[in-house]
């Protein structure tokens, strides 16, 4: 049975990018900020919607410890990984490019790719897998599954890959598992309701949610339903996509309610659940939003439109709520958190007491490091490289930060970046405006 809730969500975003002088901000309007008193304590699990402002240097004998750099070979997960969250990456970082591939699809392209055994993996809106090649520099397989009276449908297809399977859902209702060595399809469901959500891949089992916030769990060998758990249906849809975490034997499900639950994979039984959405207005237009999750240990992170929310795994207790929020989904390395907010500011937290490390305000650096008025910049993700905070912007510019908060170069890459990129053997790999591949060391 479905649980109703009567509470929506007012959606926030905040516009941003580059100027005509440098390529790197939006408009000629000048940002400016003012420190907040209220906030000053910050420990308070405070209601109001005022967004945090205020800069806090890093204190001079504050130390971060990070764990090495990490060489990934594979990125099977839109994710990277089970639980969203990212290493710190190995990067050349000489951002030089080293191989360009031709234009991949004249449809338009995932945001997101893949990686396994040498091979780039995507889609496009027509409903196309396509397996790129790295070593032969050609497409090696272009498989659609659809019949021609879908054609004229934009088809949104989540994907997964394991072993050479891809695993796909769809906004259509279908399920189905594609062996791209063989090139044949493996299995095939019509479900009938479509999927609103990335997939993850748990032992035997796939999981994924459909938009009727529906949570299911399918043998990974025959597409079949093991168990569906259903939870609050939205009726009017948001453009939260319903986002799916693992962390160890559970299951992390945000529903686009603004709901979390926590479900245990073996047997799909209900852990805890909470709700997330603050907002009492009934107007239809203020739903939920919200970042992807990100676990790591026993902490959940979740940015909402308006707080960011530091969870306990284990009782879904809500251990500390934050006056901030990002679109982009946050680093969460060893004990500490850094993320992006709508407003602009790099902020690192201390997980363990909750605790801001250091603010700072990202126009401003900005400004600062290029001479320039201040202005805003626009974010597209985050990662972390050789101890290092990388923010790529909606263009072709990526900003530097040490761990410590401070901008040390604003580096422009050799092609604008479209798909959020991925880290592979100390290479950068992602699609550009034109659909083709860039690699670069």
């Amino acid at each position: 049975m479905k649980f109703f809730i009567i509470f929506f969500t007012l959606i926030f975003l905040a516009g941003c990018s580059f100027d005509n002088k440098s390529g790197i901000w939006k408009n000629n309007n000048n940002i400016t900020t003012k420190d907040k008193d209220i906030f000053s304590d910050f420990k308070t699990l405070s209601s109001s919607k005022k967004s945090f402002n205020k800069i806090i240097p890093l204190n001079e004998n504050f130390n971060f410890n990070i764990k090495n750099n990490q060489s990934s070979f594979k990125w099977t997960d839109i994710f990277y990984s089970p639980s969203n969250n990212f290493d710190n990456f190995n990067y050349g970082n000489s951002n030089q490019l080293i191989f360009k591939s031709k234009k991949i699809s004249n449809k338009k392209v995932s945001q997101y790719i893949l990686f396994e055994n040498n091979n780039i993996i995507t889609s496009d809106d027509n409903g196309n897998l396509i397996i790129f090649s790295l070593d032969k520099n050609k497409d090696i397989e272009k498989f659609n599954f659809y019949k021609k009276k879908y054609k004229k449908f934009k088809i949104k297809l989540n994907i997964i890959v394991e072993n050479n399977i891809i695993y796909v859902s769809d906004n259509l209702g279908f399920l189905y598992a594609f062996d791209y060595f063989k090139k044949k399809v493996i299995w095939a469901k019509n479900y009938k309701v479509p999927f609103r959500s990335n997939l993850k891949i748990y032992k035997n089992k796939i999981i994924a949610a459909s938009q009727n916030n529906d949570l299911y769990f399918f043998n990974k060998k025959t597409g079949e339903t093991i168990s569906l758990i259903p939870t609050e249906e939205t009726k009017v849809k948001n453009k939260f996509i319903n986002n799916i975490s693992i962390s160890e034997d559970f299951s992390l499900y945000l529903n686009t309610y603004g709901s979390l639950y926590s479900i245990r994979n073996e047997n799909s039984k209900i852990n805890w659940f909470i709700n997330l959405n603050q907002s009492l207005d009934l107007n239809p237009s203020n739903l939920f939003q919200g970042s992807q999750i990100v676990s790591s240990k026993n902490k959940i992170i979740i940015s909402t439109n308006d707080f960011t929310y530091i969870i306990d795994n284990k009782t879904g207790s809500i251990l500390h709520k934050k006056n901030f929020s990002s679109m982009i989904k946050p680093l969460l390395i060893n004990n500490y958190l850094f993320i992006v907010t709508k407003n602009n500011f790099l902020i690192s937290l201390n997980l363990e007491n909750g605790s801001i490390i250091y603010s700072y305000e990202i126009n401003e650096q900005v400004s600062d490091f290029l001479k320039l008025k201040k202005k805003k910049v626009s974010f597209k993700s985050m990662a972390m490289s050789n101890k290092s905070i990388l923010i790529f912007l909606e263009n072709a510019f990526v900003l530097q930060y040490n761990v410590n908060g401070r901008l040390e170069d604003i580096k422009k890459l050799p092609t604008k970046i479209k798909s959020d990129p991925i880290f592979i053997d100390k290479s950068l790999i992602y699609l550009d405006k034109k659909n083709k591949i860039s690699l670069l060391n």
